[in-house]
């Protein structure tokens, strides 16, 4: 299901979207290229280009890329960042926006196409690519509830209780069906209820070890954060940063990103 309602958020923080924001593992554009090479003669679209996180390593492959950005101010951002000749950023949201059909070689997405309703982005996808084109969406997915963990989760627990109920239990259900290699298999397999075929999937895992004060910026950067009154998100993450405090100045993040591959047929 689509997240609906805060993807706005994004823009407004854009600066320290960029600085804040991870970029994802190398690993995962060699397993890209390794399904649909792309090089030069190639052309690939971007959905939700952010920051470009995602976009230098499809640039460097030699390949032009289109990408859609809704944000003025992250649009901004990577038109500043990247060379006009090589990157073409179109301020415009994907659901509303004209592209030719069988125009891209590759069309892929980081961490934004779960923004976008099902019904009507895999179609577009579809209609997007070039006959035997590829279609990668991927997206990371942070946890930091393990063994050895568990008490400073529960006190974090506490500041959302304070602050963001509706985020407690929330972040409850989503520590007991943590997203795992099955979820992301089924995430892959929606591809083939649009006509995509040749669907593949791809899992990294990674850990971080952050600062009270990284984390809290890191924190600082998620839509559900922005969203909320000023002072309320102030209270809120110098309540956490207190906590991680307490528990000696550091807490660990495991990671899972997920590469979700599927191909439009020949």
């Amino acid at each position: 299901m689509p997240i609906q309602g805060i993807c706005w958020t994004f823009d407004k923080v854009a600066a320290q979207y960029d600085q804040y924001r991870s970029a994802y593992p190398p690993e995962l554009f060699h397993d890209l290229q390794a399904y649909h090479p792309h090089d030069h003669t190639s052309r690939a679209l971007e959905i939700g280009i952010g920051t470009g996180q995602a976009t230098a390593p499809v640039l460097a492959s030699g390949c032009h890329v289109t990408a859609i950005e809704p944000g003025s101010r992250l649009a901004a951002i990577v038109r500043a960042k990247f060379p006009a000749d090589r990157l073409e950023v179109r301020n415009a949201a994907f659901e509303d926006h004209h592209e030719e059909e069988g125009e891209y070689d590759l069309v892929y997405s980081a961490s934004a196409f779960h923004w976008i309703p099902e019904a009507v982005g895999y179609p577009k996808v579809y209609r997007c690519l070039k006959p035997g084109g590829a279609f990668a969406r991927f997206a990371s997915h942070p946890y930091y509830l393990f063994e050895g963990q568990e008490p400073l989760w529960e006190d974090i627990q506490r500041c959302y209780q304070r602050h963001m109920p509706e985020k407690l239990n929330a972040g409850k259900a989503k520590a007991a069906q943590r997203y795992d290699e099955q979820a992301a298999m089924r995430r892959t397999a929606l591809a083939e209820h649009y006509g995509f075929t040749d669907i593949a999937t791809r899992t990294y895992h990674r850990e971080f070890r952050y600062s009270s004060e990284e984390y809290v910026h890191r924190l600082g950067i998620e839509s559900d954060k922005i969203a909320m009154e000023e002072a309320a998100r102030r209270r809120l993450l110098t309540e956490i940063r207190a906590v991680i405090d307490g528990y000696g100045g550091h807490i660990t993040v495991r990671d899972m990103v997920d590469l979700n591959l599927a191909r439009k047929p020949y």
